[in-house]
C-alpha cells in the first residue's frame, strides 16, 4: 500500500481546532476537523 505523505496545513488546523471546541457545529463537522488534524504534522521528531 503507499503511504499517504501530505499534511494539513496549519490555516486548517486552525480551524479544525476551532470547529472542535465550539458547540454549534454538527458531529459530522467536529469527525471531519478531528480527521484533520489527525493528518498534522507533529511537533515530535521520530
Amino acid at each position: 500500500m503507499a503511504s499517504n505523505k501530505k499534511q494539513t496545513s496549519k490555516a486548517v488546523a486552525t480551524k479544525a481546532s476551532q470547529i472542535l471546541k465550539d458547540g454549534r457545529y454538527s458531529s459530522k463537522s467536529k469527525s471531519v476537523a478531528g480527521s484533520a488534524l489527525a493528518q498534522t504534522r507533529s511537533g515530535k521528531k521520530k
